[in-house]
């Protein structure tokens, strides 16, 4: 029996599958950030909402990993405080 790992390693041989798994894998790493964020500032997705601006059902979304619109994350990451340093990539 295959195993994911196993999977994984021989679907990401494929470079389009490659392109579009790093793609997901980073707004994964992105929302969980955000959810971690707020869950250690004590507040509740309704009050990081309020003080975004934004809905509740947007910053879940986020949370969520959904497609957000950029203006929506940038309102909720200034509203938790959160500030992205983009480093360039280290090629593989």
């Amino acid at each position: 029996m295959k195993t994911f790992k196993k999977h994984l390693d021989v679907s990401l041989k494929d470079p389009e599958f490659k392109d579009i798994y790093n793609e997901e894998r980073k707004l994964i790493e992105l929302s969980l950030r955000i959810h971690e964020a707020r869950e250690k500032s004590g507040l509740s997705q309704i009050e990081v909402a309020q003080m975004a601006h934004v809905t509740q059902q947007q910053l879940s979304k986020i949370e969520n990993g959904k497609n957000c619109n950029m203006m929506t994350f940038l309102k909720v990451c200034n509203a938790l405080g959160l500030d992205f340093n983009f480093t360039p990539r280290v090629a593989s």
